[in-house]
């Protein structure tokens, strides 16, 4: 159904609102990574490193799987292949994916300071292993996995991280 008719507004009223579909489609963005977005945050901030990774997927796996929502994540799944003239939102959506990235690799070095995790770990591996596991979550979950599909993985990302648990937190 097109956007304005599902609104059910007129385009006129759209682009006084918001100037563009673009600039829409950014807000869309923004409410998506500040109404969801924020359980990673919350997860993130558990005190030890391995539970808020666990957490991390634990969650995307229950937010991506929601009936009555589309499935997956909406940053990960946005404008991965897009026209010229999209690129600009594309762009912008990317820049949230590495932020998130960013956030999982400041937290593992937390990890590192408080002395759970081993010194020597690639972090940036590791983030990144994180948000391609995130990422992955989106596309199994819109090819109609459960959240009972998706545990049993974040448990596995978990057992990972935790084969550099620092042995004083063993």
């Amino acid at each position: 159904m097109d956007l304005t008719g599902a609104m059910g507004i007129t385009p006129q009223s759209l682009y006084a609102a918001f100037g563009s579909k673009a600039e829409l489609y950014r807000e869309a963005i923004l409410w998506y990574r500040d109404e969801i977005g924020h359980l990673t945050q919350e997860a993130l901030a558990d005190p030890d490193v391995i539970r808020a990774f666990e957490r991390v997927l634990a969650v995307s796996a229950h937010e991506f799987t929601l009936p009555g929502r589309p499935a997956g994540c909406m940053i990960s799944a946005a404008l991965l292949v897009c026209a010229r003239e999209n690129r600009a939102e594309a762009d912008h959506v990317a820049d949230y994916r590495a932020a998130t990235i960013a956030l999982f690799k400041e937290r593992l070095l937390r990890g590192v300071a408080e002395g759970q995790i081993l010194p020597d770990i690639d972090a940036d591996a590791l983030a990144r292993y994180y948000g391609a596991l995130i990422q992955g979550f989106t596309v199994q979950a819109r090819d109609g996995a459960s959240e009972a599909d998706l545990l049993p993985i974040a448990r596995l990302a978990g057992a990972e991280l935790a084969r550099y648990r620092a042995s004083a937190h063993s």
